[in-house]
């Protein structure tokens, strides 16, 4: 080996060397980009508003809740990482564990089956904001039995009262009918019946805590998963009134 190669491999080993260092220290980047190509195999994706999402600072982001997917989609295609809350008994899946303790989702679980854990997951929330995070919640607090958006809950408003952080509204359409979504059964019990399937995502602009009132926001994202709607549909198709 001349000097010239020994130095190539050298510099090569390097470049290595500091890339792995760089995913064991900030896992997270790595992982959203890696669930982004996954999220674009999987899905049409019909995106618009992604630049609402701050470029720094505390924030929360809110959505209507369709599937089991819709974390990685929002998540995916996220300027930044964001930390989100999601059901305990899925967080503490076997298989899933390492990869929901690697992007830092928050586990929730209700008051009568764990007394506490709803007050140890909002410190979480409320630990991330203050860390200058993004942290996803879905207010509905659990997937849509018919594909509508249902009544926002009030954790919403404890964690604004906490930390009073701008509120990026997101609508999402289009998945409602995969197996990930409760539309025919309790999700995840069928098997995979559609591939590439359009989906619309839709952020709003910011709301000041202040403004971000529960009817507010819940106003705000029918708006939005309204016009995700539209775009989530096959060319030449109108939707049913």
């Amino acid at each position: 080996m001349t000097g010239w190669e020994a130095l190539g491999w050298g510099v090569l080993v390097g470049l290595g060397a500091l890339l792995a260092w760089r995913v064991v220290r900030r896992p997270r980047p790595l992982v959203r980009w890696l669930v982004y190509l996954a999220v674009r195999l999987i899905y049409r994706l019909r995106l618009s508003g992604t630049a609402h999402i701050p470029d720094r600072g505390a924030a929360l982001v809110v959505c209507n809740h369709v599937s089991f997917m819709d974390a990685l989609v929002i998540g995916g295609v996220s300027r930044r990482p964001l930390r989100f809350l999601m059901d305990k008994p899925i967080y503490d899946s076997p298989w899933l564990n390492w990869l929901f303790r690697l992007v830092g989702a928050i586990p929730v679980e209700s008051e009568r089956h764990d007394p506490g854990n709803v007050r140890r997951a909002l410190h979480q929330v409320s630990r991330a904001l203050r860390d200058g995070e993004v942290v996803m919640l879905f207010p509905e607090g659990r997937l849509t039995p018919d594909g509508e958006i249902h009544a926002f809950r009030r954790g919403l408003e404890l964690i604004l009262a906490r930390d009073p952080v701008p509120v990026v509204p997101a609508g999402l359409s289009g998945l409602w009918g995969s197996w990930t979504s409760h539309a025919d059964g309790p999700a995840l019990s069928g098997r995979p019946r559609r591939f590439r399937a359009r989906v619309a995502l839709h952020f709003g602009e910011p709301l000041a805590p202040g403004r971000a009132t529960r009817a507010v926001l819940e106003r705000r994202v029918r708006e939005l998963k309204a016009e995700a709607d539209q775009r989530a549909l096959p060319a030449g198709v109108e939707a049913l009134e």
